[in-house]
């Protein structure tokens, strides 16, 4: 058995490193590293752009989604609508508030909130 600390990064696919970088710095608002500007911070995890095809590895978006905590998800997804991202949608689970968009890649990203049910 291994012990596992925490997620360091996820990878997320690209065909267009540059539109990546820009959707996730400049659209999402994530900081970059100045050492590694693939490289996109959250507070918790690193999300990295990888260029898989440049590997001889065949692209595929992640359908399985990212979550990604924010304050007012309607407003996130009206934003990110904006900004080039494709709506999925939103709904509540009745334990969360979710909007679901694709990034230019296709990638989806779940924006999140989580909240304490009625009683």
């Amino acid at each position: 058995m291994i012990e596992v600390e925490r997620v360091d990064f996820i990878s997320i696919p690209t065909r267009d490193i540059e539109r990546a970088k820009s959707f996730y710095g400049e659209t999402l608002g994530l900081p970059s590293h100045s050492w590694s500007p693939e490289d996109f911070e959250t507070s918790n995890v690193t999300l990295e752009l990888w260029e898989p095809e440049a590997q001889g590895e065949p692209f595929q978006p992640n359908r399985n989604g990212i979550a990604l905590r924010v304050a007012d998800v309607e407003a996130a997804v009206r934003k990110l609508g904006a900004g080039g991202a494709e709506v999925i949608g939103i709904r509540d689970s009745g334990v969360c508030h979710m909007g679901f968009v694709k990034d230019p890649d296709g990638n989806v990203l779940i924006l999140h909130r989580r909240y304490a049910p009625f009683e």
